[in-house]
């Protein structure tokens, strides 16, 4: 297929897109409803407004001139030097072509460029293969526990990434 495009910082209409295309994928992976849109809706929304820190960046693929996936990293929010990894989607109609690889591989230099000590993100057990790219691009899986905050009770697992030692 077409090989979409990345490219890094806000777009108009990312918020919405990104927010839409995780509705879509996770209302039918994982049953999430409303409480899971409106969440992601709400954290999204207030992070765009803090792409002004050299911290925090998103990016974007572009297919054909629409977003058909996002990553985000997030410089801000866990202090100490880590880097949260959050919101990564890859649209339906490309997911397994590639393109989260790009994303993911954008983000992750960015993470060196900035030099945060570590980088982690929080997901679903659900997602088997994007814990084989996580795991796969340094990731080791280093919790899990069941909650609820999504409004359905799922496996949650955290992973992180520690900066590779540079000789």
């Amino acid at each position: 297929g077409h090989q979409a495009v990345i490219c890094a910082g806000y777009r108009p209409g990312i918020i919405g897109r990104t927010v839409e295309m995780h509705a879509a994928f996770y209302s039918k992976s994982a049953e999430f409803d409303a409480v899971f849109e409106t969440t992601v809706a709400i954290g999204l929304a207030d992070f765009v407004t803090r792409l002004g820190s050299p911290k925090n960046d998103i990016w974007y693929a572009l297919g054909n001139n629409k977003i058909v996936g996002a990553i985000a990293i997030d410089g801000e929010d866990l202090g100490d030097g880590q880097a949260h990894l959050r919101w990564f989607i890859v649209d339906d109609e490309i997911r397994g072509g590639g393109t989260g690889k790009l994303l993911l591989r954008k983000a992750i230099a960015f993470c060196d460029e900035q030099n945060f000590r570590e980088t982690r993100l929080w997901t679903f057990e659900v997602l088997g293969a994007a814990r084989y790219l996580y795991e796969s691009h340094g990731f080791t899986l280093a919790d899990e526990h069941y909650g609820d905050q999504w409004g359905v009770k799922i496996l949650e697992q955290e992973f992180i990434r520690p900066r590779p030692v540079t000789n």
